[in-house]
């Protein structure tokens, strides 16, 4: 309902204003109404209002039966006619909703459904009622027990709702869109563009939805695509109420006049036969609703908000003599219904009464109304009482009904799953005034919140992390922004830019002018990129991975290992994680820890990305150290566990980053517990003041690297812990000593606060004054270099050879780092560079002491940029392996790689850190000569098996409808052999695009696509020309569109349970697929590239004939495969797919 240029005041109620009331202190109220009624403390009628004896209904005609309180002194916002049962809902300003039993009003029940919003509609379902406030959308049975609750967006102003089915529903409001919401899944499915500044009214019959905007328009929508089929302009104003009967239309609403908006007295009524207006009505009430109310003719109900109600032809003319008032006990009406049998009418006003009128002295709200269930009388008052002091107490006297049905708290697997709820975070206020004995901190209750009540955070809120991420934004102007000069161009966001050929002309070796792989950006969840390229460039991890094969559907090493095979194969074409991103999303403990972003999230940066690639980093560790674990696996699916990595004990994953530790507690009375523990990453731990044993203080005195890094490892802290000697709680020093050191040193860097982000630009400075100390002696402290004396020190002219000033500033992280193992089980950290090896000699000689020396592989840096939201990028030290397979080569180069942007950098740029745009995040070290220790062949673990028959995951498939014929063992194929493919697929997201303002199209985000069917083709033999590969793949994930006019593709053949095809994994298809790559066989096929793209294939170009660009001319258009069928073979091709008519 819209009530511009009506008086503002009217909407301003005191929430609590019906606590306190009294009913005789109400003016407003007429005594009489108030006799016989029962107020609760909180003043609110316990039931109805009696109906005098001398109340005289006439059959046929509408007068007042009953009159009830629903809350004194609310406005009642909304009332609804229950569909299913003989009751009447209200519902408050103050967010109450209260049911009255049949035509007595008796009150049933009364609960609060919101405890800030208004109630705006109210839709009763079979086995519930709906609410709707301003962001909220609540489902409850018909007693209050809360059925679901779905929080909507908090920018949302809802005002209307729409059952169009029983299971869907539509949401609409003061906003340029609608939601389409599955009550059975309780999610949005869909959401419909409309035009600002919204939908206030919905209506829905067998022909269209009606829409009614506030600005006076009603559009009608189709009701499958929900796009505008025809508009009416009703009203200059805006539009106060609307209805449908059969082919008319009737409208009420505001007109615009030069003092502003004024009821207008005339009804736009239209014909939908024709689409067009006919004569208005009008009427002699302001309007303000209306229903149509067909009995015998197809009447209306016009009604006034003073009370007034006016009843007559939509086609004919208004007679004053058929008005009857309605006698509110506030100033306004605020609410009218019509129940399904159009015996009653409910009319609700500002003062929180309840007008029931009905045309027969006992109406009916419904045709068939099913059986109220009313509560059962209390049994427990008539029971002695118990006396729960006595400790034999047997509790079996409690009277408990016997039921062999399943109980309320016994839920089905299917319909619950653990979800840990995160801790909100602590009052700023409270870890101010927070002093800590022992382990426990104690503050004073600043009492911001009730006492032993904490509100708990459904979504994500910015406000979570700290605010040295954000930089704002110039007040000159985007394109003005300073903070986007300070961000170098190869460290920005890389964004792919989509014309009508799609990536076919987008330009990538500008980018990337290298021949090694890059990753493409815009797939979900695609901010581990830089991650996995750093793993790519572990030499004995890439040979691990690439090794395991498993029978698992969704393994994260097997998919991983195929794309790493996709960037070997590569020739600096970027490939994309599009399967390996497919199975991550599918792993329950990866969306537990919070690392599956949704699509807003991840385009608006609205995540913290440093903190979410620190926990991707530990949680891709741990799970291929599960998946290596797995020894015994079938002879088809041979993998690491029979290559030379394994060993008979932990992983190999293990033996690469694992560190073993012994936990040490020391009690105060001397009792000690030594705990071993393995970690496969460290996690730096910044010293807080004197206390750390760290020689560092706020006055910038040096603190290494290595010093920090010892302390992270060798963790000395005090805590409270159990004793066994002492048999109660004691605060014990705990302490943690290395007895193993990993191969591969992972260190997250945790900088998520402005504290880390300073302590590591101090550093900085400090190393900064160190090194120019040590290349040009003493530099007082006020003095600066001059621009000459810089340009001297880095000169070859000078005394020393130094870098220049510009790779000495913000670097504080060394390329090496030493460490030994003492004979005490202590640990010694110091920094290493290229001179010391001459003092200590070479590293590996030094191995067999227990002294190790680690160099810098790889740093992943979070770049902060307000405009995009941010990225992720990696430094990786590419090693002589890599060069010499990609470019003939051998040496070693650091390179820089943001997504498909590869550039070769100095060693220096690796670990300078300006912090207010480039924050550190992860550093990978490796020990010296790592490569040797392990066996880098690779042997493929895909056989020709994957080829055999296998057993369809359809339950239904039936033998007689086979549609191909699984290769022999004498027909398996060879080197140069052709084999004809065709891939199906389906959408998982639609394209979004916007139109540019010379009306030419801008892709933004190509459309998921996912593969459906995938067919092979026999080129040659016996059975040439005959299918041995016809698979359709079964998928988990929601699909859109199954595209079946191009596809064949139907909803069911993808699912397990009605599908009569034969259904495969998309893993199984893609091992036959790699199997023929990888034996050196011919592809023929029309469109194979974007087939190849969306398997998420990599094929030599040299093995695929493809007919698009076979018969393709430069400067031309592609030539459709239709045409290559009637030039070349006379065929006449057509969408077999259509549906026939």
């Amino acid at each position: 309902m819209n009530f511009e240029g009506l008086d503002p005041g009217l909407a301003e109620y005191a929430p609590a204003m019906h606590s306190a009331l009294d009913p005789v202190l109400d003016a407003h109220l007429n005594p009489s109404l108030l006799q016989n009624v029962e107020l609760d403390p909180e003043g609110v009628a316990l039931e109805a209002l009696p109906v005098q004896e001398s109340v005289h209904i006439m059959e046929g005609v509408y007068s007042e039966l009953h009159s009830v309180v629903a809350e004194v002194g609310v406005p009642v916002t909304v009332s609804h006619f229950d569909l299913h049962e003989e009751m009447l809902w209200v519902g408050s300003h103050g967010g109450h909703a209260t049911s009255f039993f049949g035509p007595t009003l008796e009150r049933y029940s009364s609960f609060q459904v919101n405890s800030s919003d208004e109630i705006r509609q109210i839709q009763s379902l079979e086995n519930g009622i709906l609410f709707l406030t301003k962001n909220n959308l609540k489902y409850m049975a018909r007693g209050g027990l809360i059925i679901f609750d779905y929080l909507l967006d908090e920018s949302e102003d809802m005002h209307s709702l729409l059952l169009t089915d029983s299971s869907m529903l539509l949401v609409g409001g003061l906003q340029n869109h609608i939601l389409e919401i599955d009550l059975n899944t309780v999610q949005e499915t869909q959401k419909y563009a409309v035009e600002t500044p919204g939908v206030a009214i919905m209506r829905q019959t067998n022909r269209f939805f009606f829409c009614g905007h506030t600005s006076g328009k009603i559009s009608l929508r189709d009701l499958r695509t929900f796009k505008v089929e025809h508009e009416f302009d009703a009203f200059s104003g805006s539009l106060s109420d609307f209805d449908v009967h059969g082919n008319l239309l009737a409208s009420c609403g505001f007109s615009s006049r030069l003092t502003g908006l004024a009821c207008d007295r005339f009804l736009k009524v239209y014909d939908l036969r024709m689409m067009r207006a006919i004569t208005p009505l009008q009427v002699h009430v302001d309007p303000a609703f209306l229903r149509f109310i067909p009995t015998y003719t197809s009447r209306l109900a016009i009604i006034s908000q003073s009370g007034q109600c006016q009843f007559c032809e939509p086609t004919g003319l208004a007679n004053p003599a058929d008005i009857f008032h309605v006698n509110p006990v506030g100033p306004l009406l605020m609410t009218f219904d019509v129940s399904a049998s159009k015996q009653a009418l409910a009319f609700g006003d500002s003062e929180g009464c309840v007008h029931l009128w009905t045309d027969s002295p006992e109406p009916s709200f419904n045709p068939y109304s099913r059986e109220t269930e009313f509560a059962l009388p209390c049994l427990v008052d008539s029971l002695p009482p118990l006396d729960w002091s006595q400790d034999l107490l047997p509790l079996s006297l409690i009277p408990v009904p016997l039921t062999t049905d399943t109980l309320l708290s016994d839920w089905p697997a299917a319909n619950s799953a653990p979800a840990p709820r995160r801790a909100p975070p602590v009052d700023a206020e409270i870890l101010r005034t927070m002093k800590k004995v022992g382990f426990i901190g104690y503050a004073p209750n600043p009492r911001t919140r009730l006492r032993n009540q904490i509100p708990y955070r459904l979504k994500e809120s910015d406000s979570e992390f700290d605010s040295f991420s954000k930089v704002t934004e110039s007040p000159i102007g985007r394109e003005e922004e300073p903070h986007l000069h300070m961000v170098s161009k190869k460290y920005r966001k890389v964004t792919i830019k989509y014309s009508k050929l799609g990536l076919e002309d987008f330009d990538f070796k500008h980018y990337n002018k290298t021949l090694f792989a890059g990753l493409e950006p815009h797939i979900p969840n695609a901010y581990c990129n830089c991650m996995i390229q750093v793993l790519y460039f572990l030499e004995p991890v890439r040979c691990l991975i690439q090794n395991h094969l498993c029978q698992k559907e969704f393994c994260l090493a097997c998919e991983l290992g195929f794309l790493f095979h996709m960037l070997d194969l590569s020739r600096g074409d970027p490939c994309q994680g599009s399967n390996f991103l497919r199975a991550f999303r599918t792993i329950p403990e990866a969306s537990a820890l919070g690392l599956i972003l949704a699509d807003s999230d991840e385009a608006s940066g609205k995540g913290n990305l440093a903190r979410l690639i620190q926990r991707w980093n530990r949680f891709i560790l741990t799970q291929l150290h599960q998946d290596m674990q797995e020894l015994e696996v079938p002879q088809a699916y041979r993998g690491a566990a029979s290559s030379s990595f394994c060993s008979s004990g932990d992983s190999v994953i293990g033996q690469l980053f694992s560190c073993e530790m012994e936990n040490c507690s020391l009690c105060r009375c001397g009792s000690e517990t030594v705990r071993a523990s393995s970690t496969l990453l460290f996690t730096l731990s910044y010293p807080e003041g004197s206390n750390s044993g760290i020689p560092y203080n706020k006055t910038g005195k040096n603190c290494d690297f290595a010093q920090v890094l010892k302390r992270s490892i060798c963790l000395e802290q005090n805590t409270q812990a159990w004793c066994d000697n002492c048999e109660k709680y004691q605060p014990t020093i705990q302490t943690r000593n290395i007895r193993h050191l990993p191969d591969i040193l992972v260190i997250n860097c945790e900088v998520n606060s402005l504290k880390e982000a300073d302590f590591w630009r101090m550093q900085a400075d400090v190393a900064f004054k160190m090194a120019i100390k040590k290349h040009s002696g003493e530099i007082s402290k006020n003095t600066e270099l001059a621009l000459a004396d810089w340009k001297e020190l880095g000169s070859p002219e000078g005394m020393l050879r130094c870098p220049s000033i510009e790779e000495l500033k913000n670097v504080w992280l060394p390329f090496s780092i030493r460490m030994k193992l003492t004979k005490n089980k202590g640990l010694d950290v110091c920094n290493w560079t290229d001179g010391d090896e001459m003092q200590w000699g070479p590293a590996r000689a030094e191995e067999e002491h227990g002294v190790y020396v680690y160099d810098l592989m790889a740093t992943v840096v979070h770049i902060l940029d307000s405009r995009t939201g941010g990225s992720l990028v990696a430094h990786i030290k590419v090693g002589e392996t890599y060069h010499q397979r990609k470019e003939g080569v051998t040496h070693q180069q650091w390179y820089l790689f943001n997504d498909f942007l590869i550039e070769p950098i100095d060693k220096h740029e690796a670990v300078q850190f300006d912090m207010n745009w480039k924050v550190p995040a992860i550093l990978y070290y490796t020990k010296r000569n790592l490569n040797s220790k392990y066996n880098l062949n690779i042997k493929n673990p895909i056989e020709a098996s994957v080829l055999m028959a296998e057993a369809s995951l359809a339950r239904k498939q039936r033998k007689t409808h086979t549609t191909f014929i699984p290769l022999m063992l004498n027909e398996m194929p060879q080197v140069g052999d052709l084999v004809g493919l065709d891939a199906e697929f389906v959408t998982l997201n639609e394209e979004e695009a916007e139109l540019r303002s010379d009306g030419t199209k801008s892709t933004i985000k190509p459309s998921q696509m996912s593969v459906a069917r995938i067919t092979c083709v026999r080129g040659q033999g016996p059975n040439e020309g005959i299918p041995f590969i016809d698979d359709y793949i079964s998928t988990q994930e929601q699909v859109v569109d199954y595209l079946t006019q191009y596809s064949g593709i139907k909803p069911g053949d993808l699912d397990a349970k009605i599908s009569s095809k034969h259904l495969t994994t998309l893993k199984s298809t893609y091992l036959k697929l790699r199997f023929l790559i990888d034996i050196g066989v011919k592809f023929v096929g029309h469109g194979l590239q974007k087939d190849f793209r969306v398997i998420n294939l990599m094929v030599p170009k040299d093995q695929v004939l493809d007919t698009v660009y076979l018969f393709h001319m430069p400067r031309k258009r592609m030539i459709s495969l239709r045409f290559l069928a009637w030039y070349f073979l006379g065929l006449k091709l057509f969408h077999l797919y259509l549906p026939q008519t």
